[in-house]
């Protein structure tokens, strides 16, 4: 975790809260240092810009690590229904990956 980061993109998340990309940065920097804290902001990104899709897959990933599968195939299956309505080819894919390499393994 570098905190100069950290500390920089909560200065933007407070000049611009309705930046999506902001919010999932910080989430991508507690990666490393505080899992439990990334998934709290990523969850929350994904209750407020439903939109923004690069934050389905990083969700889900960390909620298959936090052991919570189910959760995880659900916020797999929307980002994979935003990925086909925003015409995501690449994202889909790797979501539809990601979503039946979870079903195998549970």
């Amino acid at each position: 975790m570098n905190e100069s980061r950290i500390e920089l993109l909560e200065k933007y998340i407070k000049e611009e809260p309705n930046e999506p990309f902001n919010h999932y940065a910080l989430a991508n920097e507690y990666m490393a240092s505080d899992g439990k804290k990334a998934l709290d902001i990523f969850l929350n990104v994904l209750k407020e810009f439903p939109d923004y899709l690069p934050t389905y897959y990083q969700a889900a990933k960390l909620l298959e690590e936090f052991e919570m599968e189910e959760k995880a195939l659900e916020v797999y299956t929307l980002g994979i229904d935003l990925a086909k309505t925003q015409g995501n080819h690449k994202t889909l894919n790797e979501l539809k990956t990601a979503h039946q390499n979870l079903l195998f393994e549970i």
